[in-house]
């Protein structure tokens, strides 16, 4: 009997492992992906340290998905954050668990799992076609792609999507797949940004001399019960942009916050400057005595703030307020900043949007089309960051090659 073959669609994190459970259930899998290079986006995510899962209790990081939960909950249930971590091991790569509870390859670097992974991949029988930009089906069903030699039809026993989301474009993540799935009625969630940063307006005084400069140790409170999310205090550090904030802090926010601006036009957060100190210690301090000294040189003297901090007071406290001790002592506790616009997509870590999980079977299968399955970040959900995104694609990746294994059989 002739040998069944299965076209993989997007050579990312999502797509290879899907290629991988196709693989090993004696399937012939073929990779084709638009880039010179597979995993461009995983490759550049560890740039700054490969963050692969976290190692929080599975309760909590299931969490981590909001109203998704239901859906990634079965995904994961089949390949956890440990069993994500065993199969690193298994690769060669050791790990290790961070101060933060994030995962990480012992040498913190994505290309060499990266090598191993595409070595054992290739052993497997898997074969990768880069270059192949996929152009949707020919009238005959086939699919249809663009090559360097130019287009080209492939016959496939099914099909799996992993196209990505809408961040990041020039390493692949172009959501040009929308058009091809709306045309055939499959039902697609409006792509966002997520884990984004968020446009302020800064007057040009304090965006020269403060963008690029980080804000550490801060909190940030935020009220979201009008999106449906709970209230959120959440402490950390970001950085002042140009255009306004983004970074770590930001992203575990970004969500509620995107939300808030697209429901109501703008979004209020109250920032704390000090949060390890309580208001009455702050208020205590700011009221003593300056004598000559300026606000400034009070400030940094009495309390530590000083650069970016004190920048941001003056940047958003009125003069008047900043001269009563009493007010200037609340707003360094609650700080209020109004977040105007989330950063373009393109700009944003990961999307939120996709293939609704309403138009695919438990198995990923899309109901219209029969033999064509979704995984990654093309479908509809979202979570921050801390190795959730990458153990969510891996593991619909997986979901994803074993349901076309069930589906074929």
């Amino acid at each position: 009997m002739q040998r069944k073959t299965v076209a993989i669609i997007g050579g990312g994190p999502a797509g290879l492992m899907a290629a991988e459970a196709l693989a090993a259930g004696g399937v012939q899998a073929d990779v084709y992906d638009a880039m010179p290079s597979v995993g461009r986006k995983f490759l550049l995510a560890g740039k700054g340290g490969m963050n692969l899962t976290h190692s929080e209790p599975y309760d909590a990081f299931l969490s981590r998905y909001g109203s998704r939960t239901p859906q990634i909950a079965p995904l994961l249930a089949e390949f956890t954050p440990e069993a994500l971590r065993e199969w690193v091991h298994g690769l060669g790569i050791d790990t290790f668990v961070g101060s933060s509870g994030r995962v990480f390859p012992t040498d913190m670097k994505a290309a060499p799992l990266l090598r191993a992974w595409l070595h054992r991949l290739r052993q497997t029988g898997v074969r990768l076609h880069m270059r192949h930009r996929w152009l949707g089906w020919t009238e005959a069903g086939t699919l249809c792609f663009d090559t360097p030699q130019g287009q080209q039809t492939v016959n496939a026993d099914a099909v799996v999507l992993a196209l990505g989301g809408g961040s990041w474009a020039r390493l692949g993540s172009d959501a040009r797949w929308v058009p091809l799935l709306s045309q055939r009625e499959i039902a697609i969630a409006p792509l966002q940004p997520s884990n984004c940063g968020f446009e302020i307006g800064w007057s040009e005084y304090f965006r020269s001399r403060f963008a690029g400069d980080h804000l550490k140790s801060v909190a940030i409170t935020v009220e979201l019960e009008d999106v449906g999310l709970p209230a959120s205090r959440k402490q950390g550090e970001f950085v002042i942009t140009a255009e306004g904030i983004e970074g770590s802090l930001i992203y575990a926010l970004s969500a509620g916050l995107r939300d808030r601006i697209s429901a109501s036009g703008k979004a209020m957060i109250q920032l704390d400057l000090l949060p390890d100190w309580p208001l009455q210690r702050v208020i205590d301090e700011v009221t003593r005595p300056r004598g000559a000294r300026s606000w400034s040189s009070h400030l940094q003297s009495r309390l530590g703030l000083k650069g970016v901090k004190t920048g941001l007071l003056r940047e958003l406290v009125a003069a008047a307020d900043f001269a009563d001790p009493l007010l200037l002592a609340h707003a360094i506790k609650a700080l209020p900043l109004t977040l105007l616009a989330a950063r373009p997509i393109d700009e944003a870590i990961s999307s939120a949007g996709g293939v609704t999980f309403e138009g695919m079977d438990r198995q990923l299968m899309l109901k219209a089309l029969p033999g064509v399955f979704c995984a990654g970040e093309m479908l509809d959900w979202e979570a921050p960051t801390g190795g959730y995104l990458l153990t969510a694609c891996l593991a619909s990746g997986r979901a994803a090659g074993n349901g076309v294994l069930n589906w074929l059989r």
